[in-house]
């Protein structure tokens, strides 16, 4: 099968053929047709994660079709759609699993980290951390609800069902899609983007935001809530100014630059600061569910697999207006 092979960070991936692997007990195997292009992606290739198994196929918003089915899984049948995301595989039996947060295990392996991933042809997956899809989306629209989608998402149950005023620092993969959440919640959105970054802030006015500006500026009323898509701790001082009090500050990354210090009175007045980490499948069911209801509406700019290196360099510069999705299926 062609792949795009992560060999060594600092280099580009490596579009070659590569063995198939055959499922396993509990697996299936994927013909895969499509690959959302992540942040997370960025940090293993940049070696900002420094713990991927070498070589590694990356991707972990992968759509595709089921092509084989090993001893023992589940509830999927041979060519129906399913989505892989971040979350390969939690151990079902630690504190953290047994309570609701298999996101915290600590044996926990992730797709397109721990497993290879979906910019190859074909991907192998436990099928218990796979979903079925929801119908009204192409293959290429619905990759990017299965990372930006589904930590966006986890982000903002954090921020609490009262914040009606949420700021979204970085507005790129999930914030354009949390946008369209906002607005079909009733919540306002106030949109910060990289100093002249204009499409990014037309995107954001265009899909209902109240307000687009530079990350530098403050909004114009206080925030209830601001989450932080950007990798950028420089901004968590930023947003704690931007929140009113009793507010949140949701850190939604994978990988941040050191937070600088700060004087304590923008924390003061019972402001927090937290993070997310990975996600839960119960957070894909109910995103998954509730996407169609909205109807969340991807905006993607598709690559060929040769071009993967040229999708990365462009997310890394900011010339991505919404999604980047790797097209598996030569569309």
């Amino acid at each position: 099968m062609r792949a795009a092979v992560f060999e060594k960070a600092h280099t580009l991936l490596v579009v070659k053929d590569i063995p198939a692997a055959a499922p396993g007990p509990g697996q299936i195997g994927v013909r895969v047709s499509a690959c959302g292009v992540c942040r997370t992606d960025l940090h293993i290739v940049d070696g900002e994660l420094t713990e991927p198994k070498l070589p590694l196929v990356p991707g972990h918003q992968i759509v595709g079709t089921v092509a084989d089915i090993g001893e023992g899984a589940s509830g999927f049948s041979v060519g129906q759609r399913v989505g892989i995301p971040w979350l390969g595989y939690a151990c079902g039996t630690c504190s953290f699993c047994t309570s609701g947060r298999e996101n915290l295990c600590a044996r926990a392996r992730f797709t397109g980290y721990d497993i290879d991933g979906g910019y190859a042809e074909h991907a192998v997956a436990d099928a218990r951390f796979c979903f079925p899809l929801p119908a009204g989306y192409s293959d290429l629209q619905v990759a990017p609800l299965l990372c930006g989608g589904l930590i966006g998402y986890r982000a903002l149950r954090m921020a609490g069902s009262e914040a009606r005023r949420i700021g979204f620092y970085g507005f790129g993969s999930a914030a354009h899609i949390l946008t369209q959440v906002c607005r079909h919640q009733g919540r306002e959105v106030y949109a910060f983007t990289r100093p002249g970054d204009v499409s990014a802030a037309s995107l954001a006015l265009r899909l209902g935001a109240s307000w687009a500006g530079d990350s530098q500026q403050k909004p114009p009323v206080p925030l209830d809530a601001a989450i932080l898509f950007a990798p950028d701790g420089a901004l968590v001082p930023l947003a704690l100014r931007a929140v009113e009090r009793g507010g949140s500050v949701i850190c939604a990354g994978i990988h941040m630059s050191d937070i600088p210090s700060f004087p304590y009175d923008i924390l003061w007045e019972e402001r927090t600061i937290r993070s997310v980490a990975n996600l839960t499948r119960m957070d894909a069911r109910e995103f998954l569910a509730l996407a169609p209801q909205v109807p969340v509406r991807t905006e993607v700019e598709v690559f060929p697999l040769d071009a993967v290196n040229e999708a990365l360099a462009r997310l890394r510069t900011g010339k991505i207006v919404g999604s980047a999705v790797i097209d598996l299926a030569g569309r």
